[in-house]
């Protein structure tokens, strides 16, 4: 005897025994392992599905997301065990609108749309309580819907989750303010071994969770991003009088900025918390965390062993709070607008870092990356080959300040060409750049698809038929427009890189300049020269925060291998439209008062209470002129 099936959703959980066995023929279990997408915007709506286990995300089109950017939020609604998914193509007959995801391992019931027909001659009334059943659906989303638009229009009402946590951070950071550095320091000191211990089995939770980067890659990050970062900022003073000018008399006071909300990336899950935990209560600050729905597991595991640090120290547990569970953007904007959150630390998406400059806080955010680099006439080409191989193959080419387009004086280009290949680089003849363009880059946008950031050299070369004798560690593809027009001339999240030419270095630069306009502006730029005039005039004319000189930029942009201090939020300055071109440390996150005291000059009150006048006796214009060249030329302090 044939089982019925069970638990489906009003009004055809109303059929009797007959019509529902009627039903069963027409229905196909399926599974989806989380990750799977489902179908697509724009594909043909064929059938619906009954959502039995786990959650679905449906999301805009990738064409439609600013960029290729994998931080950006392109999530329209979650739906849960009892709904019913792709019912909207089947009532109007129309394309899908969005695309569907299994957000977890998702389990469900497939009923097409030939089915649909086959059962309205066969079984009319079946065939009207599954569409009656379709409406109703699609009927509760759009109820849905117009909730979450009046929540956009209308002020929201307080979140009582968001309080309590405010409430919780609030009340621990006035306990930590009065920490002593030598307790402050001991504690960062077992936060940062205690992450680097785990940094090995973390990371593989990384790239198990967000399916991004590789294990070893990631493993280095957390180790930078707690052992670097903890010794950058021990023994330094966070809290009250950090530093005097006694000829000026006047005097340096910290104090701490109180509640800080922070956003964390997927590319970065682990590496990103723990930096921003340390820089915070470095600076007697709390802290809220928002990591991105990718990578809320790894978030709340790293969360865990941060908390237990804290109690086994007898700090607050409080005082680094975790959200935890899937996040609306109402939700966000509430932690973002609340009274009692000083600043906004926002790494991730360009969506999200601007929503965090639009909330009215402080806030200190990112921009995208996508870095030029001169290779100059007389730089070292076999040193800059395995240089730029490197750093660009590090966590599948992830990072946002890696190498993205290499300019070459057109004298060296062959023989840079040769270096690179022996580095392990393969160089793209024209026919392997279209076969790549063809499989990488979405057809209405030129943009480079998300779905392809996440694999190494090798597998997206093998994906396009790219073969070399060597392992292939980077993709080099020759191109010349550097403008927007031409997909690659934009940042590229993957271990993929542009190569044009010019005819010299002037020319060089300037196509630099016009790269950083397409994507970038702000971020990073590097130089490969042995001539230190050039590095320098580079550097001043070029827009952006760190120019680097003769150094991979995956590894001097946080600090590591350059005297820049480490960080994993970097500043665009106003070129890229952010607050600053720093590498953000503690120090950002403290108000710095003046303790100034009365410290007059007799010169400076005569410059200020006798104006300059040309008929002034001869004497009075010495002495005008002698305080002038003081003040300039031995007393610039002053």
């Amino acid at each position: 005897m044939t089982q019925t099936l069970i638990s489906f959703p009003a009004p055809l959980d109303a059929l009797d025994d007959c019509d529902r066995a009627a039903l069963e023929p027409h229905v196909e279990r399926v599974t989806f392992l989380k990750g799977t997408r489902i179908f697509r915007a724009g594909d043909i709506g064929d059938a619906c599905y009954f959502i039995d286990d786990g959650v679905v995300r449906i999301a805009l089109d990738g064409d439609k997301v600013a960029g290729s950017e994998i931080d950006s939020e392109d999530t329209l609604n979650y739906m849960d065990p009892g709904t019913i998914l792709g019912e909207l193509s089947l009532l109007d007959g129309l394309p899908r609108s969005a695309s569907a995801y299994a957000h977890t391992d998702v389990q469900a019931r497939r009923l097409t749309a030939a089915s649909i027909a086959s059962l309205q001659e066969s079984h009319p009334n079946v065939a009207w309580a599954v569409l009656a059943a379709l409406g109703r659906d699609a009927a509760l989303k759009l109820r849905q819907s117009t909730v979450r638009l009046a929540e956009a229009i209308l002020p929201p009402a307080a979140d009582p989750q968001v309080d309590a946590m405010i409430d919780r951070a609030d009340a621990a950071q006035a306990i930590i303010q009065h920490w002593s550095e030598r307790d402050v320091d001991a504690l960062l000191r077992a936060i940062a071994h205690t992450v680097a211990e785990h940094a090995d089995d973390l990371a593989a939770a990384t790239v198990n969770e967000t399916r991004l980067g590789d294990v070893a890659s990631n493993t280095i990050k957390i180790r930078v991003a707690s052992l670097v970062v903890y010794r950058s900022i021990v023994g330094r003073r966070g809290q009250g009088p950090i530093a005097s000018n006694r000829l000026r008399r006047v005097t340096d006071i910290a104090s701490p900025a109180g509640v800080i909300f922070a956003l964390t990336p997927v590319s970065n899950p682990v590496a990103t918390y723990v930096f921003k935990v340390l820089i915070a209560i470095k600076s007697r600050n709390a802290l809220v965390v928002s990591p991105h729905r990718r990578a809320l597991g790894i978030s709340s595991r790293i969360d865990d062993l941060v908390r237990q640090v804290l109690q086994a120290h007898g700090a607050p547990v409080d005082l680094v709070q975790c959200v935890r569970e899937r996040t609306s953007r109402a939700k966000t904007e509430q932690f973002m607008t609340h009274d009692r959150v000083a600043l906004i630390l926002a790494t991730g998406g360009s969506s999200m870092v601007k929503a965090a400059y639009r909330s009215g806080k402080p806030a200190f955010g990112v921009g995208s990356g996508n870095a030029p680099v001169l290779i100059c006439g007389d730089a070292p080409l076999r040193k800059v080959a395995r240089s730029i191989v490197s750093s660009k193959s590090f966590d599948h080419g992830m990072t946002c300040g890696a190498e993205n387009n290499l300019v070459v004086v057109r004298a060296r280009c062959q023989a840079f060409v040769e270096e690179l290949e022996r580095a392990g680089a393969a160089v793209l003849t024209p026919d392997e750049a279209a076969r790549l363009a063809a499989k990488l880059f979405q057809p209405s946008t030129g943009r480079l698809h998300p779905r392809v950031m996440r694999h190494p050299a090798a597998s997206v070369a093998a994906a396009c038929d790219i073969r070399r004798r060597h392992p292939i560690r980077v993709i080099v593809i020759p191109t010349q427009e550097a403008s927007a027009a031409n997909p690659f001339a934009h940042e590229k999240l993957l271990p993929l890189v542009s190569l044009f030419t010019a005819d010299d270095e002037d020319h060089g630069i300037e196509l630099c300049r016009k790269l950083l306009a397409v994507d970038g502006l702000g971020h990073t730029a590097v130089i490969h020269t042995r001539t230190a005039a050039l590095a320098k005039r580079f550097g001043v004319a070029i827009p952006a925060s760190r120019i680097l000189v003769n150094i991979p930029s995956t590894y001097g942009i946080v600090g590591l291998t350059t005297g820049l201090v480490p960080s994993f939020t970097l500043g665009c300055g106003t070129f890229g439209g952010t607050s600053t071109t720093d590498n953000i440390t503690y120090s950002h996150l403290l108000n710095i008062k003046r303790l100034a005291y009365y410290s007059p000059h007799p010169l400076g009150l005569l410059e200020a209470l006798v104006p300059f006048d040309s008929r002034a006796p001869l004497g009075m214009r010495l002495i005008r002129a002698g305080w002038h060249a003081l003040r300039t030329r031995w007393l610039p302090f002053r």
